[in-house]
C-alpha cells in the first residue's frame, strides 16, 4: 500500500475524469431542467486525492474509523472565531488531531473571479484552526495541517496579471505575475508563516493532466516527505495505539 509517485499522477487523472462526469451530468441536469446545483456541491472529484492521503496514514497503522473523508463521518473541527469549520480530510487518534487537509482548486476561464476567495478561505482556515490550538482546543499534540492545491493549467492562468492602482503600492514581488505565479508565491509564504504545515500545489488540465510542480518546495515529494515526518514523530510518542 506504500503511497508512490504513480498513484500521485494517477490521482489527478482521475481528478479531471470526475470533473468531466461532473459537466457531464451537470448538463444533463440543466437540459431537463433539474439545475447545477447539486453538481457544484458534490465535491467527489477530490475523492481520489483525499483517498491517496489516507493511504498514508492506513499504512501507519492508523484504523480505518480515525481518518474521516466523508461528510457523514463529522469532517468539522473546533474553530476560536467560529464554532467548527468543515475540512476537507481530517485524522484523529486518541483524541490527538494527527493532520487536517484542506483540498482546494482553482479552473478557469475566469480564474479572477474566484482567486481571492481561494486565498481567504486558505488564510481563514488556517488561522482559526492555529487561535484555537492557543485556546488549548486542541490537547495533548499540536496539530498538523496541509494544503493541496490543484491550479488549471491555461492560457488564463498562464498570462501576467496587472496590478490595479491603489492607495498604497501593492509588494514588488506581485508585479508582472501570473496566476500561477501568484498562487506558488502564496503557498510559500503559508507555509513559511507557519499556517500550514506542507503545501501540494500542481498545475494540470484535463487535456494534459499529468501535473507540473512550479515550486520545488511545494512539489508532491516535499509534500510526502513532510506527512511521513509528522506520522514518525508521533510513532515515536506512541501514537497510533490503542484508544
Amino acid at each position: 500500500m506504500t503511497v508512490t509517485r504513480q498513484d500521485f499522477e494517477d490521482a489527478i487523472a482521475t481528478y479531471w475524469g470526475a470533473k468531466q462526469l461532473q459537466r457531464e451530468q451537470s448538463a444533463i441536469k440543466a437540459a431537463v431542467g433539474a439545475g447545477t446545483a447539486g453538481s457544484v456541491r458534490g465535491g467527489k472529484h477530490f475523492d481520489a486525492i483525499a483517498i491517496l492521503l489516507s493511504k498514508f496514514f492506513l499504512e501507519a497503522g492508523y484504523p480505518p474509523e480515525s481518518i474521516r473523508v466523508a461528510k457523514k463521518q463529522g469532517l468539522e473541527l473546533p474553530g476560536y472565531y467560529r464554532p467548527q469549520k468543515q475540512w476537507d480530510l481530517v485524522v484523529v487518534h486518541g483524541g490527538v488531531l494527527v493532520a487536517a487537509f484542506e483540498l482546494k482548486a482553482l479552473g478557469g476561464p475566469s480564474f479572477g473571479n474566484n482567486y481571492n476567495n481561494r486565498v481567504e478561505e486558505a488564510l481563514g482556515s488556517a488561522v482559526d484552526l492555529r487561535r484555537a490550538a492557543l485556546a488549548e482546543l486542541y490537547p495533548k499534540e499540536k496539530p498538523w495541517l496541509g494544503y493541496f492545491f490543484i491550479m488549471e493549467d491555461g492560457g488564463g492562468s498562464r498570462r501576467p496579471i496587472s496590478i490595479a492602482e491603489g492607495a498604497l503600492p501593492a509588494d514588488s514581488i506581485w508585479h508582472g505575475t501570473s496566476y500561477q505565479d501568484r498562487f506558488g508565491i502564496f503557498c510559500e509564504r503559508l507555509v513559511a508563516e507557519q499556517l500550514y504545515d506542507a503545501a501540494c500545489y500542481v498545475t494540470s488540465s484535463a487535456e494534459d493532466p499529468k501535473p507540473v510542480e512550479l515550486v520545488n518546495s511545494l512539489d508532491w515529494r516535499h509534500f510526502s516527505a513532510a506527512i511521513s515526518a509528522r506520522l514518525t514523530y508521533l510513532k515515536e510518542l506512541g501514537i497510533p495505539g490503542q484508544e
